[in-house]
């Protein structure tokens, strides 16, 4: 029996980074079942002026193009917050076998709030879901950054 290897920190790092460049904190790795990680990624909603851009999504992309397949079946997704409706659908459709996240999402999230996208007959994969590792530093990453772009008037 293997022992229980968690990547929350990779995605945190990337969360942080995210968050310096000015974008909302979140970040995501695909893991492989040999436990080597196939992709990393942060939001970049912003930078790449695309509202797609979600960390969730990049990873998905990275992991697929570095792979040359469309399908991540037996791989884990790591990822500081609940992915949102959008998310949900293409880690559905990537077919990945594991998420775990940090902080629920109550406005915006897909998987235990919200459109809770794997629940419905529609969705055509599942995957395993194990919520709130890493949840409060996940939360206060969030919490740190909405309070810092408030105080200074600026957009999030």
């Amino acid at each position: 029996m293997s022992r229980f290897r968690s990547y929350m920190q990779v995605a945190l790092a990337e969360a942080r980074a995210a968050a310096a460049r000015g974008e909302v904190p979140v970040g995501a790795v695909i893991v492989a079942p040999s436990g080597r990680i196939v992709a990393q990624a942060g939001n970049r909603t912003r930078e790449l002026t695309d509202p797609t851009a979600h960390a969730e999504m990049l990873a998905i992309r990275g992991a697929c193009a570095a792979l040359g397949q469309e399908r991540l079946t037996g791989h884990d997704l790591y990822v500081t917050l609940e992915p949102c409706p959008m998310c949900a659908a293409a880690i559905s459709a990537a077919r990945i076998g594991r998420l775990y996240f940090g902080a629920a999402d109550p406005k915006s999230g897909g998987v235990t709030v919200g459109a809770r996208v794997f629940a419905h007959p529609q969705c055509h994969h599942v995957p395993e879901i194990y919520d709130g590792l890493a949840e409060t530093e996940s939360a206060r990453l969030l919490r740190d950054f909405f309070a810092g772009r408030r105080g200074s008037g600026g957009q999030a």
